[in-house]
């Protein structure tokens, strides 16, 4: 912020003047301090679940299909998705989110997988670093969303 200069004439009472015309309109500006973030900001009331983590769970899972997505009860279901460079194997997600706050254990990803076998879908197991990557993944994404709403 640009510092303002100020030229106060030699008189007492006008210098006053001068003084509180000039304090009233920096009180309006907040001086150097940025404007605190409002925790309610990540609670959310029109949704039912924090806004930063659904909108994040979203975006992690925009290339899969959706099956069904919850907002009031937090739940984010996808179809099964194969990957072109791999259309033997298949994927399919389910996010909860189970609280209004942005905080990691707020957050539960469950992932099946099937590969075909003769023309059949078989289930397989899943690597557990998948699904924990995936919560890292919108973790970080819904981090993001919220940092830049404060600092916007």
């Amino acid at each position: 912020m640009s510092q303002l200069r100020f030229l106060v004439p030699t008189g007492r009472p006008a210098a006053l003047a001068l003084l509180g015309v000039a304090v009233l309109g920096l009180s309006a500006c907040g001086g150097k301090e940025r404007p605190k973030a409002d925790l309610a900001a990540s609670q959310v009331t029109t949704i039912g679940v924090n806004s930063y983590l659904w909108r994040a769970s979203l975006d992690s899972l925009s290339f899969m299909p959706l099956l069904q997505a919850d907002s009031a009860g937090g739940v984010i279901i996808t179809d099964w998705y194969a990957n072109p460079q791999n259309p033997n194997e298949r994927m399919k997600v389910t996010v909860s989110i189970l609280d209004r706050d942005l905080r990691a254990d707020a957050l539960r990803v469950a992932a099946s997988r099937q590969v075909s076998q003769g023309g059949t879908w078989v289930d397989a197991p899943v690597q557990a670093a998948t699904v924990q990557k995936l919560e890292e993944i919108i973790l970080t994404r819904a981090r993001d969303l919220r940092r830049g709403a404060i600092e916007g």
